[in-house]
């Protein structure tokens, strides 16, 4: 009698490739963990597993992404270079927060625990209420 009549399931195991093998498929798939894990033949489970017990693994993979935000960032700036006012628009909204190039209004909430409400008055709990809704909308 099989293992499956039994009732057992094998749960099925892939070798892991050499690391250096994960990185090279890894950067040529653009750090996609779905096209990776096809490409070595698992599941994304198990390339995530791969990665999590593997710090050296981990390391490379991490910089496979940073190089291509490196390389997607110079891109931009060409982009940039060539008046394309998407390009010169998106980089401000991003890198130029600090200068006051952002849409809307951005809201920094700090959690706490000891926060006492008693002394507001009906009004100023609505606003309050009106301006969380607000912020959670976006």
């Amino acid at each position: 009698m099989s293992d499956l009549q039994n009732g057992h399931v094998k749960k099925a195991t892939k070798k892991k490739p050499k690391v250096s093998v994960i990185v090279d498929v890894y950067s040529k798939k653009a750090a996609n963990m779905s096209a990776t894990a096809i490409a070595l033949g698992c599941s994304r489970t198990t390339l995530y597993e791969w990665r999590q017990n593997d710090p050296k693994l981990d390391a490379m993979m991490k910089e496979v992404e940073e190089s291509l935000i490196d390389f997607t960032e110079s891109k931009l700036m060409e982009q940039i270079k060539d008046a394309n006012l998407t390009a010169i628009i998106f980089h401000l909204k991003t890198k130029g927060k600090k200068r006051g190039y952002t849409e809307g209004e951005e809201v920094e909430l700090k959690q706490t625990n000891d926060l006492d409400l008693s002394s507001l008055s009906n009004s100023e709990l609505a606003t309050m209420m009106a301006l969380l809704k607000k912020a959670k909308k976006k």
